[in-house]
């Protein structure tokens, strides 16, 4: 036993002082567990899946993040694979993987595979195509990517470069690369894992007037096999590869991919929504083809969920530790032993996307663009909420917050990427302002569908008069005021683009606000109502999580104030007292946040932090992650500048490094 182990930090311990934390809170920790996952299973299954994952030496998180860039992905490959083992060995359902992928806590080169590779195909194939490819998708005897994204062309779907030109001599299409910047790129999965992928390209069919020349029916979907069965190396007409390090995603094999004169046959044009006779060429679109853009739908409604549960993790973490961490006193306390005075409070953004509706099953447009409009939204202010909500709680730790123990270095890397992914958060809103535009051009004329139409029609039938809002005294009111500045900004922005016809380009912060203000009234109003609906909450926790929504209400609000102020949303005397009114909330709130961070039940498996430890061992662990498991103190270096040797006694005289 070496002198470090022997000793302990000083006292009060972290766990003592996590331990009375919770002493000092009246929240029903499991009753509000229950409130936030409701009847979900969520709990069930992530003792169970987690149970299965512990028992697995290489699913440990203890030093993968010492790893290079290859061995990261090695890694990944290989935990994958278990993953997807431990799946058929426990007779896991899909809902039980994705369980345990979310546990893992990393971005594995399957990822793709079950994600957009599978929803596309389930989706968007005919029900032949169904049922050849789906056993096989589910079986894992194929592994897909999902070659959307371009070198040249991210978020511009209708600007990808790749060609699928129908032969209709050999009745194939022949798949090319015209420039580089058609290359595919950024595409997860593809690098090196996938052996299939789902093709996203401009389908050219020869044009019958004119010799040689070709006619454009948009970028489509295809299916491909892109490497050998045997050898997993590109077919003859492919080139495959991994782009290289990128802010985080380590583990992951995000890929480029271009064609040259490549073949597929015509079964690979997916067909659920749009047809190619091969006997004629003509192509066709059902009535329905606007659900071919439902995979992009479902994968933003993915990462809105997503943005919750990682900012969970970072609200954990900091919340703990910054219980645990004894700094400066409080300045007004004339204690000289009085701990830390700390402020740590913070809105839980909870019910991101509860509008999603079945509306693919019962093919209902109206329904999709909706859903496409919301998504949008929600996934552009979400991943922002979150991405800068992990950097606050990184900060906020102090010096412990930038080291990996923390349990946010890796996470904070890998979300970096989210505000951009699957649609840059820029471009996403002004589909999301869009299609407000036209629901207000549709109140205007008369029409009144659903519940955001009657808050429109609402806002026009008393714009001239104003509202009376109390925003100080009333729940209630408080959700008005966000729906009126929302309608409002809809208004404005319908008279500029339909009255005024101004410029699309000239309105694009406009339209960001516009979409942000709805996003933030469905978090509003989904907030309240899944609070003020549930019977079983014990009154003091309830009371607690009012303060929450208060507090994440007023804060927004105070951010804003110029938007409610204008729109006649907020009082400037309401406005005036927000500041106090906030200071308030988070002395109320702050005695309850270290069980109110418990309720979300994070395992300390997931978290990864020494930092955010359920116990409160924060030093210990840092320790032992320094001392024990960082690789680089098991080497002894040579220092002596006058010898090129680096390691003591090796012989080794220059670093290793990878040949060019």
């Amino acid at each position: 036993m070496s002198f470090p182990d022997n000793l302990k930090p000083k006292e009060p311990s972290g766990a003592s002082l996590l331990a009375r934390e919770r002493l000092q809170s009246p929240v029903d920790v499991a009753a509000l567990s229950r409130h936030i996952f409701a009847d979900t299973g969520f709990l069930e299954r992530q003792a169970r899946v987690l149970a299965a994952m512990e028992r697995e030496p290489l699913l440990s998180k203890s030093a993968q993040q010492q790893l290079s860039r290859p061995e990261r992905y090695r890694l990944g490959l290989a935990r994958g694979k278990l993953l997807r083992r431990l799946q058929a060995r426990h007779r896991w359902d899909v809902d039980d993987y994705h369980m345990a992928a979310y546990l893992l806590g990393e971005q594995i080169p399957f990822r793709l595979h079950v994600g957009m590779f599978r929803t596309t195909v389930a989706e968007q194939a005919s029900d032949a195509q169904r049922a050849l490819w789906m056993p096989r998708v589910d079986a894992w005897d194929v592994v897909g990517t999902y070659a959307q994204t371009e070198l040249g062309h991210g978020s511009n779907v209708r600007g990808v470069e790749l060609e699928a030109r129908w032969d209709p001599k050999t009745r194939e299409f022949v798949v090319h690369s015209p420039t580089l910047t058609a290359a595919k790129w950024w595409n997860g999965s593809l690098g090196r894992t996938a052996d299939h992928a789902v093709l996203m390209a401009q389908l050219m069919v020869p044009d019958p007037e004119r010799a040689g020349g070709y006619v454009s029916h948009g970028p489509q979907a295809f299916i491909a096999r892109i490497r050998d069965a045997e050898t997993h190396l590109p077919l003859e007409g492919v080139v495959i590869g991994d782009i290289g390090v990128k802010v985080g995603f380590a583990s992951m094999d995000n890929g480029y991919m271009l064609f040259s004169q490549f073949r597929i046959p015509h079964s690979a044009l997916l067909s659920r929504y749009v047809q190619l006779d091969p006997e004629t060429g003509v192509f066709t679109r059902s009535p329905n083809a606007a659900l071919a853009y439902g995979t992009m739908t479902s994968i933003r409604t993915v990462l809105v969920e997503e943005a919750g549960t990682f900012l969970a993790r970072a609200v954990t973490v900091a919340v703990r530790y910054c219980a645990v961490r004894q700094q400066f006193r409080d300045k007004d306390s004339r204690d000289a032993g009085s701990p830390e005075l700390q402020h740590t409070g913070r809105a839980m953004r909870r019910g991101y996307a509860r509008t999603r509706a079945a509306v693919e099953a019962r093919g209902d447009l109206s329904g999709l663009a909706a859903l496409h409009a919301w998504s949008s939204g929600l996934k552009s202010l979400s991943t922002e909420v979150t991405n800068a909500g992990i950097e606050a709680c990184r900060r906020a730790m102090g010096g412990h917050g930038y080291g990996a123990g923390s349990g946010l270095v890796e996470m904070q890397r890998d979300y970096q990427a989210k505000p951009i992914l699957e649609g840059d958060n820029w471009m996403i809103t002004q589909q999301t302002a869009a299609f407000l535009i036209k629901r207000m051009a549709a109140v205007v004329g008369g029409k009144v569908t659903d519940e955001t139409d009657a808050q429109l029609k609402a806002f026009l039938d008393r714009k001239d008069k104003g509202r009376e809002l109390y925003l100080l005294n009333s729940d209630s009111d408080i959700q008005k005021s966000f729906e009126w500045r929302a309608a409002s900004m809809t208004y404005d922005a319908y008279r500029a683009r339909v009255i005024d016809e101004k410029r699309h380009n000239d309105l694009l912060i406009q339209f960001h606000k516009l979409s942000h203000a709805h996003s933030q009234s469905i978090m509003v109003r989904s907030f309240l109502g899944s609070l003020a609906s549930d019977d079983d909450l014990p009154r003091e926790t309830k009371d607690v999580v009012f303060d929450l929504y208060r507090l994440f209400a007023y804060t927004n609000i105070q951010a804003e104030s110029y938007e409610f102020l204008r729109c006649g949303a907020a009082s400037a005397a309401d406005l005036d007292a927000l500041p106090d009114r906030i200071q308030t909330l988070l002395a109320r709130i702050r005695p309850h946040a270290v069980k109110l961070v418990d309720s979300w039940m994070i395992p300390d498996y997931l978290l990864d932090s020494a930092l955010g430890r359920y116990d409160g061992n924060v030093y210990e662990d840092l320790f032992n992650r320094a001392h024990r498991q960082n690789p680089l103190n098991d080497v002894v270096f040579n220092n002596d500048w006058r010898d090129d040797e680096i390691v003591k006694g090796s012989g080794e005289r220059e670093p290793l490094l990878p040949k060019l």
